[in-house]
């Protein structure tokens, strides 16, 4: 036999109210009148029936569709990141919103994004999110301007979309200070070779702290290879292999900082006895999986995916003050995740490696 549909007749039945203060409550009319307790019992009855306001019919009277669209370049596919997805989803489910996701390369063509953009536009999305696969800028579709749109860890070279990225400057500067904390006074940066904001923010942030301990900045402390495993485990030999080698290493990112243990390793110098290493972005199989585990700091993927969430509801529902944040990004913190690749610098360092460089 086919199941009998729920009705808002059935729902009213069962709570003893009329049909008009179930839909007002059901749907969160402003203004409508009742009491705390009437609208537990229409809310208790429409559970237990298992009935639901009808979305079709709500779109039709709101001209909304309750789908927000999220443009991915590689998130989806990619394990650390993908909690930008999570934090996005749950924010929108708690505001009665849908996720459509549409996931892309990042190096796809200018026609295959708008192509995407399309996508979503014909599935009637009231918004969309477009979410990059590392700290950049970029150009957008020029269909997206059509719906309220916020960026995810990138900016906009227009300067018309509120966007949120990390404090890669923030977030090293944590970074080096647990170092220095922990009595380091020569410490190494393992960094990236790519013209992108991360890697002159990271380097700013290692100045700002050394420079903040009154340590002399040291350009030959510094040694820049891919951001790979392979570039890690290149710059941390080249800067272990010195006579006053460093005592400590700030990674650019946890993949380097899996090749600067390699180059330890190779080297005879244990992690953290005689060489403290810590990382950045927080990727779980990585830093969890390297022994002793790495200490490295978290973006805040789940964050700025909630962030963004939010933003753009508030957009969708005329909330045109939103758009002031797209003068200029919303920065979101990087917390340090401690682990045990840290401690004091060995007594047996040699002569001269931890000496201050004072100004």
């Amino acid at each position: 036999m086919a199941r009998k549909t729920v009705g808002i007749r059935d729902v009213a039945a069962a709570a003893g109210v009329s049909v008009t203060t179930v839909s007002h409550i059901l749907n969160d009319t402003p203004h409508a009148r009742a009491s705390d307790e009437t609208r537990k019992k229409v809310r208790d009855a429409a559970a237990a029936l298992g009935y639901g306001p009808n979305r079709m019919a709500q779109g039709l009277r709101t001209q909304r569709s309750a789908m927000i669209g999220l443009l991915s370049e590689d998130i989806a596919t990619t394990p650390h990141a993908g909690m930008i997805i999570k934090g996005a989803e749950e924010t929108a489910r708690k505001h009665d919103y849908t996720l459509v996701i549409i996931n892309t390369d990042k190096d796809a063509d200018t026609r295959s994004k708008r192509r995407d953009v399309d996508a979503l536009l014909e599935r009637q999305v009231d918004g969309i999110l477009y979410a990059t696969m590392y700290h950049r800028a970029v150009s957008l579709p020029p269909r997206l301007f059509e719906v309220p749109a916020v960026l995810i860890d990138s900016t906009d070279r227009t300067g018309l979309v509120p966007c949120t990225i990390p404090d890669e400057r923030g977030g090293a500067r944590t970074a080096v200070t647990a170092l220095l904390d922990a009595g380091h006074h020569r410490i190494g940066f393992v960094t990236n070779t790519d013209d992108v904001p991360a890697t002159h923010g990271r380097l700013q942030g290692y100045r700002d702290a050394v420079q903040g301990a009154g340590i002399t900045f040291d350009p030959g402390l510094v040694a820049a290879q891919e951001s790979e495993a392979a570039g890690g485990y290149a710059a941390a030999k080249e800067l272990l292999s010195r006579e006053d080698r460093p005592t400590a290493l700030f990674c650019y990112n946890d993949r380097m900082a899996m090749g600067a243990y390699r180059a330890a390793g190779e080297l005879g110098l244990g992690i953290p006895e005689q060489l403290s290493v810590v990382g950045f972005d927080n990727q779980t199989l990585i830093a969890e999986g390297l022994f002793p585990g790495l200490t490295t700091v978290a973006l805040p993927h789940y964050e700025m995916g909630a962030w963004a969430v939010q933003t753009l509801i508030r957009l969708i529902e005329g909330h045109d003050e939103e758009k002031l944040l797209a003068d200029e990004a919303t920065i979101l913190s990087c917390p340090l995740i401690r682990r045990d690749s840290v401690a004091p610098p060995h007594a047996s360092t040699p002569a001269g490696a931890d000496a201050a460089l004072t100004d």
